[in-house]
């Protein structure tokens, strides 16, 4: 098999390269990412409508351009070298995946469309307690007529003080870990559900607190498999993992690019400091750990593509996910906490941006879990597999 970018994949990443450095400058980003509602409308506005992004990998029958996640990975990786203020991660990651995965016909044929369009989503499912693994579901839903009745707290919610559509997973009375979890899909205006911006050390992606108190739903909002749907909840959260991994990536290239930039042009002792041993070596070592990441997360994403396609098996995702994640997190945060020592003692101020990446390598270092997290994960998986072989 050959892991080759074809000429339109090669077109996407550039042109997501050439439009993204000019709209998501230091500026834009620095601007964007002090307001409550966390990116320029304007922006998401002229990615929706004019680069259609948002519906690269959304089927055609909906409305999307039907590429494949390749593609998608392609434009994420760039987003992160440029910390892209934007609904698109929770959008089309997070509750554009869980439509596809686990909505039905008719809320496929509803939803997705608007997402075409330009409405924003995202996807609840950690409780109040934190984790990111079934046990973290922890919002109640009790039958009531042909729907249920949702009460409890979501927290770690990207957008989710702000988008029009939210993708939810509750659990049935009683119950733990992966039984009785059911997935809704309804308006975030939902009378009931209280929404609650909550600042992070991460400002370039926001993240909410919702309050669900006595919501109602009805059937059409409930998504396949009620009260058995943690296998589709988990093949939602693997597929949002190689997204983020490939988030990463953009960032750990971009600390390994800014950090080149400086060191050639910081003159110490009379001469260069890119010219000293030392900090070459340092570099070398940065650009190992970006190498790396990167095939991890393209091996990932070419899996993602058969996943959504019915042509991956859920364990064969769940390990590359796991393994995109352990390595991209761990290399994130060695690159940019590498690149505050190599930029000295200005790296750590307001006026270089190099701040701004360690802060959302750390973020995204924990969302969806940690490297820990994901190496036993991993090692569950390859024990599990053995014993059924």
């Amino acid at each position: 098999m050959e892991f080759k970018f074809t000429e339109q994949q090669e077109m996407i990443r550039d042109t997501a390269d050439a439009f993204l450095a000019k709209s998501s400058a230091s500026a834009a980003v620095r601007s964007a990412m002090v307001s409550e509602l966390g990116y320029d409308p304007h922006l998401w506005s002229s990615i929706t409508q004019e680069m259609f992004w948002q519906a690269i990998h959304i089927p055609e029958q909906y409305g999307g351009m039907g590429l494949g996640y390749v593609e998608l990975v392609a434009m994420l990786e760039q987003m992160g070298r440029y910390l892209l203020c934007s609904p698109f991660y929770s959008t089309v990651c997070l509750a554009g995946n869980a439509l596809l995965v686990a909505g039905t016909e008719q809320q496929k044929e509803k939803y997705l469309p608007e997402i075409v369009a330009g409405s924003t989503a995202t996807l609840a499912y950690t409780g109040a307690k934190g984790g990111w693994d079934a046990s973290a579901i922890d919002v109640v839903c009790e039958p009531q007529g042909d729907g249920f009745v949702l009460n409890g707290i979501y927290r770690f919610v990207p957008d989710g003080h702000s988008v029009d559509l939210l993708v939810v997973a509750a659990r049935a009375p009683d119950t733990q870990g992966e039984a009785g979890i059911s997935l809704f899909v309804l308006p975030a205006a939902t009378e009931g559900i209280t929404r609650q911006w909550l600042p992070t050390m991460d400002q370039t992606r926001k993240q909410a607190q919702l309050e669900f108190h006595d919501v109602s739903v009805d059937g059409a909002s409930v998504m396949q498999a009620p009260g058995r749907a943690w296998p589709l909840l988990e093949k939602i959260i693997d597929l949002a993992t190689v997204a983020i991994s490939a988030d990463q990536l953009g960032g750990s290239q971009k600390t390994l690019d800014s950090s080149v930039e400086y060191l050639q042009q910081r003159v110490q002792f009379g001469r260069v400091i890119a010219s000293y041993q030392a900090v070459k070596h340092k570099a070398a070592d940065m650009m190992v750990k970006v190498e790396a990441s990167r095939s991890a997360v393209y091996y990932a994403a070419c899996i993602a593509d058969e996943a959504l396609q019915g042509e991956a098996l859920g364990s064969q995702l769940a390990e590359v996910a796991s393994i995109a994640k352990a390595y991209c997190s761990d290399a994130y945060f060695h690159n940019a906490g590498s690149a505050i020592q190599l930029h000295g003692g200005v790296g750590f101020t307001a006026e270089y941006d190099i701040q701004l990446y360690f802060k959302r390598a750390k973020s995204t270092e924990t969302f969806l879990g940690d490297g820990a997290f994901h190496r036993e994960r991993l090692a569950c998986i390859l024990l599990d597999g053995e014993a059924v072989a």
